[in-house]
């Protein structure tokens, strides 16, 4: 009797996951990135690119060559020393901005969510009306408020994410509170404290992290926003948004493209990095959930 063999049908282990290939593709960007970060001080220092903030040896408007990769700006600035120092400043403040708003949204969303009562609705109804403004227009009014730098650009960035934080953390904290650990907490004396640092914040954290990732995204975008509108960083700070600003004119009037496609260029890998790495370990964390 002749045996019929049936395909071996892969398991979800075996199979390539679309999640981790975008994770591993996000994560080289994101790294790819950090290294400039940290390696152009070092390259400045011992002379192998120029100083992003000096530009009288410089022609103007200098084409891309062998002795300035990217070219040079309208003032003689190098385009590939402050393309690079670009990655810099954009990594340390949407850090700072990701950083400030979990710090905020996290504590707020577990208090809440446990609590409840009056407290519960009233940072609900404060959050909700905050997260109802386009991030960009509040970020650019506290821009106003605060001024120019690396620490004010970031809270400037960090008050749009902070219901992000606090609305995901809190429907977590409401959803676990009625476990039956947490009960058991509760009924052998354990203080809110105790019940929020040790049993909750393990079981509503989870999801953060994918958060974060797609908010520093977004925060390198209106970070570069707030520089082309001239209300990010300082001048004398290499950053994208601005030298896209300072890029308009010559490329409407002379056709001097280099000045606006590098900094564009390196903005959009970087977004594209972090959404990649984003969504696919959000994909990857709702999978593990399940």
């Amino acid at each position: 009797m002749t045996s019929i063999r049936l395909p071996r049908l892969l398991n979800a282990t075996e199979r390539p996951s679309l999640s981790r290939q975008m994770m591993r593709i996000g994560a080289v960007i994101v790294v790819v990135f950090i290294a400039i970060a940290l390696l152009a001080p070092i390259l400045s220092a011992i002379g192998l690119i120029q100083n992003p903030t000096e530009f009288l040896d410089n022609p103007p408007h200098a084409a891309p060559s062998l002795k300035y990769w990217f070219g040079t700006s309208s003032l003689g600035y190098d385009v590939f020393s402050r393309t690079l120092f670009g990655t810099q400043a954009a990594i340390q403040v949407v850090i700072l901005a990701t950083a400030l708003s979990l710090i905020v949204g996290v504590p707020l969303g577990m208090v809440s969510g446990y609590r409840g009562g009056r407290l519960d609705r009233a940072l609900l109804f404060l959050m909700d009306t905050i997260y109802t403004l386009p991030g960009l227009l509040l970020s650019v009014t506290l821009a106003f408020v605060v001024g120019r730098g690396v620490f004010n650009a970031a809270i400037a960035l960090s008050i749009a994410y902070v219901p992000q934080y606090y609305r995901v953390v809190r429907n977590q904290t409401v959803s676990v509170k009625t476990e039956l650990f947490i009960e058991a907490a509760q009924a052998m004396g354990a203080s809110t404290w105790r019940v929020l640092s040790k049993y909750l914040f393990a079981n509503v954290i989870q999801s953060v992290p994918v958060l974060f990732t797609l908010n520093a995204a977004d925060a390198i975008l209106t970070l570069g926003g707030l520089g082309f509108l001239g209300l990010g960083l300082p001048d004398e700070v290499p950053e994208w948004g601005h030298d896209l600003r300072e890029a308009l004119d010559a490329l409407s009037t002379g056709g001097i493209w280099w000045t606006a496609l590098f900094p564009g260029l390196a903005m959009t890998l970087m977004v594209v990095g972090l959404s990649l790495f984003g969504e696919g370990l959000n994909e990857f964390v709702d999978r593990k959930t399940r």
